[in-house]
């Protein structure tokens, strides 16, 4: 994994829809759950929020943490 995702997540906010302005690590799961039955968007954002599914799905929420400070 690479760990400019990791930070990424933490930093970047996102940039449209319901959520606008909030950082990507603060999305809630069912929102991710959604973008992942309907396709995530192309490019960076989609592999951050893809990235992000995977690691709340797993439970791996605590690698974030760190990060955030």
């Amino acid at each position: 994994m690479n760990p400019e995702l990791l930070k990424d997540l933490v930093q970047m906010r996102m940039p449209f829809g319901k959520y606008q302005g909030r950082l990507l690590c603060d999305l809630p799961e069912y929102y991710l759950v959604w973008y992942h039955q309907k396709g995530f968007p192309a490019g960076k954002l989609g592999m951050l929020l893809a990235t992000l599914y995977e690691i709340k799905l797993n439970g791996l929420e605590y690698l974030l943490q760190p990060l955030k400070r």
